[in-house]
């Protein structure tokens, strides 16, 4: 009877601190209150000195580590908003709050919001979704992580460890661990429970089936040497460029990457069963049963889940090679026309100033064919070809790029003949994402395009606008992904926001830090070319921070002129906490509202949860990247974030603290059995 009432107490603490109807956190508001009374004290200090402060969320980086390419580095201490001022405040009205949730409930069927604790240092908000059993597991993996030599060797432990337990033992030790952590189950069914706890918390879902092929570096180098080549060889013409060919040195693409997946091309049948997977994601986030046939995994999301595919799953790499090589040809032959650097839209030359150009050369007919297909408005010239031709399964590659050449006035290829059973292979990848895209416009889903190295990004970035194009004529649809270590990545977001505008379709962009450094710089310079990447953290932090406000910035143009703002959507895709805070702080200035719904944030699935969930129940558009697949086929991936928690040591222990933090509060509470049950809807 004694044990029956200390669970019967439990439950009622339980249902006191978490219930439903509860009107807010209490951490969260205490955090508020502390960080308010602070701003208040120095606004009177400072307006004694007629100097100003900038309001909350702009204060810089607080005693939190950042998220960095390849490791971190301590942030320096803010001199505004101590966290342990705000934790101190929080621990004290904790109590006082959790008295009073019982008398100030919700309103019956109003869905909960909680204030914004800006220092993302409250353990309640952070794990409120966690049960207690979830939070010991999440330190245990982290703890594990925070091993050099265990993470170093974890594939290989991971498969010992399968021939010791068997199949049966290992599943469940991997469950109870990493699998349990980092991915949400094993098929779109198995999925529902994450998702459907995620959305009562006020978090979105980005699909990712992350079964992966557990192959060799010597048989990934084959595959990709072999994929990679055209079968009437590797023709290196002049105007070639060394960074849009193979290279065995760099062939297995996993080298010196943790945080993304890699696909090798096997056959055009892999590349089926790839699409068919993609849309399989596509109809788990999507809320319309009546059109997908697999309604058990529909309505989990409520129509605002995310697929995220990869272009290198759906095709022969050598084709992307091939048309990022001639993208890049065909600035080169723009800037030797006009002088200037970067893409043909930049200039605003006109077809007048192309027919001066050529006007030595006589009445050419190919010369007039070719300022036929220019594509041009009256600000100027937007493409020199016909580009929607490379997303329309009738048009051949090798008859669309072709250039006059200006001394001749002959037609000169700026691509090398493709074989027509390659010009075939490139149609079949086009038809590919054409299925998939029209299915996600058809269930109302979005597609996510990830972002790949920079010696395929201008192939995968042109055919993503190509689709947007198409089908982003009412909505958002399709996303493009911006790596933003790289160094032309302002000049290209600017310039494809500037062809959205001019063509009048929506414009989506995932904005990211980026996977590939190490590898991208290794290459550069053993190939010999220039180093694609910023050359310090502080550059990529910049980048990143301009780029988003070069985008908020046309949002707020276009609200201002009664436009509709939808028509740019970003996501802030960052476990970078300073990022986050100038994402929400710029928000705040503009005027631009998370029901203005043009502002996203993501993260992995068992990463910066203190982040993600707390920006989800304060009413911000929250997105987890969930992983899924069988526990064995998901090997590499868990192996993956294994690794990346390794680089990020110093990050982890932020999560770590919290954990602890909350654990030991629901132990010292009484609330070890914590059933989690959110009252959220999210944005």
């Amino acid at each position: 009877m004694a044990l029956l009432r200390s669970l019967s107490a439990q439950r009622t603490a339980i249902s006191l601190v978490y219930g439903r109807n509860s009107s807010k956190s209490s951490s969260s508001v205490a955090a508020a209150a502390a960080c308010r009374s602070f701003d208040q004290r120095v606004r009177r200090s400072s307006s004694a000195t007629g100097k100003g402060v900038s309001s909350e969320g702009s204060t810089g980086g607080l005693n939190g580590p950042r998220f960095l390419h390849s490791g971190d580095r301590p942030l320096q201490a803010s001199t505004l908003v101590q966290p342990d001022l705000v934790a101190g405040a929080t621990r004290k009205a904790s109590l006082k709050q959790e008295s009073s949730q019982k008398n100030n409930p919700s309103p019956a069927g109003s869905p909960q919001r909680d204030p914004l604790d800006v220092t993302f240092n409250d353990p309640i908000a952070a794990f409120k979704s966690k049960t207690t059993g979830e939070l010991m597991r999440a330190y245990l993996v982290y703890m594990i992580c925070s091993s050099e030599k265990l993470v170093e060797h974890n594939m290989t432990l991971m498969k010992w460890s399968k021939n010791v337990l068997g199949q049966r033992l290992f599943t469940a030790l991997m469950k109870a661990t990493f699998y349990g952590h980092f991915v949400a189950g094993e098929d779109q069914v198995k999925i529902i429970p994450t998702l459907e706890r995620l959305r009562s918390f006020g978090v979105k879902p980005i699909l990712d089936y992350s079964v992966e092929e557990d192959i060799t570096q010597e048989e990934a180098e084959k595959r990709e040497v072999e994929s990679s080549v055209s079968s009437a060889g590797d023709r290196k013409e002049e105007g070639s460029m060394p960074q849009y060919h193979v290279d065995k040195s760099f062939a297995d693409r996993r080298y010196k990457v943790s945080s993304a997946r890699t696909y090798f091309y096997l056959n055009e049948a892999t590349c089926e069963r790839n699409m068919e997977i993609f849309i399989k994601c596509l109809e788990a986030v999507s809320d319309d049963d009546r059109k997908s046939p697999r309604a058990v995994a529909t309505g989990a999301t409520f129509g605002t889940g995310i697929t995220a595919i990869k272009l290198t799953a759906l095709g022969r790499p050598q084709l992307l090679l091939q048309l990022s090589e001639v993208i890049m040809r065909t600035r080169k032959y723009m800037e030797d026309m006009v002088g200037g650097q970067g893409n043909v839209l930049t200039h605003h030359k006109t077809i007048k100033d192309l027919e001066k150009y050529y006007s030595s050369l006589g009445d050419n007919k190919d010369v007039k064919e070719f300022l036929n297909n220019v594509t041009s408005d009256k600000e100027g010239i937007l493409h020199l070809f016909p580009w929607s031709g490379i997303v329309d399964e009738d048009s051949q590659l090798s008859d669309t790029f072709r250039v006059p050449d200006p001394q001749t006035g002959q037609m000169r290829r700026l691509i090398s003949q493709i074989p027509p059973k390659e010009e075939e292979m490139f149609r079949n990848m086009i038809r590919r994402l054409n299925t998939i895209v029209k299915a996600a416009a058809d269930l109302d889903v979005r597609i996510m395009v990830d972002a790949e190295q920079t010696y395929f990004q201008p192939a995968i970035s042109r055919i993503t606008l190509e689709m947007m194009r198409k089908y982003n004529k009412d909505k958002a649809i399709v996303f493009n992904t911006y790596q933003c270590y790289l160094r032309e990545t302002f000049r290209e977001v600017n310039t494809d926001l500037e062809q959205a505008k001019r063509q009048n379709f929506y414009f989506g962009a995932k904005l990211v830090r980026g996977a590939y450094m190490d590898q991208e710089r290794d290459r550069a310079k053993s190939l010999g070319y220039p180093d694609p990447v910023n050359p310090t953290f502080e550059a990529t932090t910049d980048m990143y921070h301009r780029t988003l406000s070069e985008c908020l910035r046309r949002i707020k143009l276009m609200k201002d002129s009664n436009e509709d703002a939808r028509k740019i959507g970003i996501m802030v895709a960052s476990h970078n906490e300073d990022t986050v805070r100038f994402a929400i702080q710029q928000m705040k200035e503009i005027g631009i509202s998370p029901e203005d719904k043009v502002i996203c944030f993501g993260q992995l699935l068992g990463m910066c949860d203190y982040i993600t969930f707390p920006l989800g129940q304060a009413g911000y558009s929250a997105y987890k990247y969930i992983p899924y697949g069988p526990v064995e086929e998901v090997l590499p991936y868990l192996s993956r974030r294994a690794q990346e928690n390794k680089g990020v040591l110093k990050k982890i222990q932020k999560e770590k603290r919290l954990l602890l933090s909350e654990i030991r509060r629901r132990l010292m509470r009484g609330q070890l059995f914590y059933k989690p049950k959110g009252n959220y809807v999210p944005i």
